[in-house]
């Protein structure tokens, strides 16, 4: 997967705004404020930090050489991924979904319910 077609697909999932607090090396994708990815450069290639469930992260980097701990993250919730083409794109989607699911999850419910209803359980959390 490519840098820019990963940016569209971050963008696409509701309410997903970009932001660049770091820098502008450093894209930053939120939701409600908090953040649940980035898009940057690893080691000279485009690279991108998603949260992740602990143990999810730890099989996700056993299995994939593309997946390493989370660059400047907490290694325990988060992990890089090389765009590099060692991990599969719907793969990285995935990953994507779930990280902006986890931290949908975890806003507060005065803001998560409105977007529950909006834009459906099925939809935020896929």
């Amino acid at each position: 997967m490519h840098k820019a077609e990963l940016r569209s697909y971050l963008l696409a999932r509701p309410e997903a705004i970009e932001d660049f607090p770091f820098g502008p090396d450093v894209a930053v994708y939120k939701i409600k404020g908090r953040m649940f990815a980035t898009l940057s450069r690893y080691r000279e290639v485009d690279a991108t930090n998603l949260k992740c469930d602990p143990d999810e992260a730890q099989a996700l980097r056993d299995i994939f050489p593309g997946v390493l701990p989370g660059y400047h993250m907490n290694k325990k919730h988060w992990n890089t991924v090389l765009l590099d083409g060692t991990v599969p794109d719907y793969e990285i989607e995935r990953m994507a979904d779930r990280s902006y699911g986890l931290v949908v999850k975890g806003l507060r419910k005065i803001e998560r319910q409105p977007l529950e209803l909006a834009y459906g359980t099925d939809t935020l959390y896929r």
